[in-house]
């Protein structure tokens, strides 16, 4: 397919590229690009086994539980702060 395509005439169709998004927004998208690609490696490497894939609920519940703990809190406190003002 891309067999009779020069070297030349990609030059020009990069430069077109270029001039039409700007040297700015093309580095901003190979950023996001390359950070996705290596979160999606990283999460196909660190992936749970059989066995840790039943203990992770578990483990969830308990860091939700002290999460809505900490949440009550700061709600409570907003509230005592809206009191005396």
């Amino acid at each position: 397919m891309f067999g009779n395509i020069s070297i030349w005439q990609l030059l020009i169709v990069l430069a077109i590229i270029v001039l039409l998004f700007g040297t700015k927004k093309l580095r901003g998208i190979g950023t996001d690009l390359g950070s996705a690609i290596k979160g999606f490696r990283s999460s196909i490497k660190d992936s749970p086994s059989d066995d840790e894939a039943a203990e992770q609920p578990a483990q969830l519940n308990e860091k939700s539980k002290a999460g809505s703990s900490t949440d009550k809190n700061a709600a409570t406190q907003a509230s005592d702060t809206k009191d005396k003002v």
